[in-house]
Formats: structure tokens, sequence, C-alpha cells
């Protein structure tokens, strides 16, 4: 794990929005304290953490990803377009008390030290279970039109995290995939909710699930 990650980082918390490693994030900032947000952290080392919110008191999931902003355009109408590039998840161990109209929080990489590793071909968990054959038929059951020969040029960390992150599946199911600690098991968790959707989808048209 690179310790040159800061232990203290300002936080976006967004609704809905789970964000993973090797993923691209484009985010349209419009509101003055993230305004703040991207502004300090593009100033300072460009890095800044994405987190899910909860429904209730202003509270927030403890696994979140830091990305870079790896691209910034200021608007004529006062907004900051950026994209964000998902570098490692990272676990919140408290909230930091400051002045400043965003929030921070002091982050634990240790848990997810494998997002920074160059995966060993040969311990590859992609092609088992026909896993793209079933991802594939849930995605086009729900209409979701997805360029798959593009899509098999990323690198296979790059496939299941976005996969993970563009799913018709709900908020919560993209949190527990990101909070999978290792490839293998996200993909057994993606296969294991794609096997809950269709199950359900089966018994609601009446028919025999095998």
């Amino acid at each position: 794990m690179d310790k040159n990650f800061p232990k203290q980082i300002p936080v976006f918390p967004l609704s809905g929005v789970i964000y993973f490693p090797r993923t691209n994030l484009p985010l349209n900032i419009f509101e003055e304290r993230y305004l703040d947000l991207v502004n300090d952290s593009f100033r300072k080392d460009k890095l800044m953490g994405m987190v899910q919110s909860k429904r209730e008191n202003n509270l927030v999931y403890r696994v979140g990803c830091l990305g870079k902003i790896s691209d910034y355009q200021e608007t004529s109408d006062g907004r900051v377009l950026i994209n964000l590039t998902g570098i490692t998840r990272f676990e919140i161990k408290k909230e930091i008390t400051n002045e400043k109209k965003y929030r921070e929080f002091e982050v634990d990489y240790k848990k997810f030290h494998k997002d920074l590793l160059v995966q060993d071909k040969n311990e590859s968990p992609y092609n088992k279970l026909g896993f793209m054959e079933k991802i594939k038929k849930f995605f086009e059951k729900n209409g979701l039109m997805i360029n798959w020969k593009e899509f098999e040029k990323l690198d296979e960390a790059q496939r299941i995290n976005t996969l993970s992150m563009i799913a018709p599946i709900s908020n919560e199911e993209k949190q527990k995939l990101l909070e999978t600690v290792t490839l293998d098991d996200k993909m057994s968790t993606l296969l294991n909710i794609i096997k809950f959707y269709s199950y359900e989808n089966t018994s609601d048209k009446g028919e025999t699930v095998n």
C-alpha cells in the first residue's frame, strides 16, 4: 500500500452513487461546499473521497473510494466539471472536526491493499462459473445496452468494478459489492445478486425455478 495516501481526506457523501477503484466518475459540482472541497483538493494533491450517504441523520457508509481528479473544467455559470479516477477503497475511522463547509474523515486503506496490485492472470476469477454469459443475459433482460467489444478491452479489475458500478441493482447491493475485499469475492457476490433477481422474476411469473 502506498504510504503517501493521506490519512485525513475530504469526502463527498452522495446518495445513490457507488464508486469503485479503476473506474471513472464524471461529476457536475455546483453546491458551494463541494466547490470548496473540489477546489481545495485540486490545489493540494487532487485526491478526494467518495462515499455513499445513508438516508438518516447525515450518516455515511464506512467504506468509500479514494479518487484523483483527472480532469477539471470551470463553466461560465460557476459550476465545476470534474472526472474522478478511482484509486483504492478506504474504511472510515472517524470524522474530523473542522471549520470548513465540507466534511473530512480519518481513513485507513489497509483492508483494501489489493486494489493497487497488478493481478496474476493465472489467478483470474473472471471466467469461472460462466460469469460473462450470466452477466450479459441479466443486462439484456434489463434493457441495458453495453458495447461488449469495447468492454473486453478493459483489464479484469476494471471489468468487474465497472459491472458492479452500473448493474441494475439496489444501492445497498452495490455498497455490499464495494465492501467485498477481493475480486473473486466481488464476482461471486455479483453472481449471487443476479441469481436472486432472476429467481424473483421467474417466481413472479409463476414459472418453475431450477
